[in-house]
């Protein structure tokens, strides 16, 4: 009786840890939908998106004309070019092409809660929210080819 005890539970730990593999394999697709190189809606900036431990993150790869970080609220970061730099931050998927994390407005040193939601293959729609939503702007940002 307790060899089929030991069993049934190295049975349940093992059908415990497939689910999580599956689970995680899951979300290492959803990831992948996202990543790679996107321009935001001017055209005038490149993102970069890739897993960054158990989220994805935006760095920007390009910009059309660079510069520094001068709006950055920590005035020691100022003179650091944005290009190699954070834009979009721990962004997790709900599993349906939606993603929730923080979005770092370069224009005005600002970060934003946001979203951002596939709308096709090669598009994707990106919102800042301000007073816990209340208040959002979107973009339309389009895949690099």
């Amino acid at each position: 009786m307790r060899n089929r005890t030991s069993l049934h539970k190295t049975g349940l730990a093992g059908l415990a840890l497939a689910v999580a593999l599956l689970a995680n394999g899951g979300a290492a697709r959803a990831d992948s939908t996202l990543s790679g190189l996107w321009y935001t809606q001017s055209g005038e900036t490149q993102v970069r998106f890739a897993p960054c431990g158990k989220a994805v993150c935006g760095t920007i790869a390009w910009l059309k004309t660079p510069r520094n970080d001068t709006n950055n609220p920590d005035a020691a970061k100022r003179n650091r070019s944005l290009v190699g730099q954070r834009l979009v931050y721990g962004l997790t998927s709900s599993g349906t092409g939606r993603w929730s994390g923080k979005l770092y407005n370069f224009e005005n040193g600002k970060t934003y809660s946001g979203t951002l939601q596939m709308k096709g293959q090669n598009k994707l729609e990106l919102s800042g929210c301000v007073m816990g939503g209340l208040l959002c702007r979107s973009q339309t940002w389009s895949r690099a080819r």
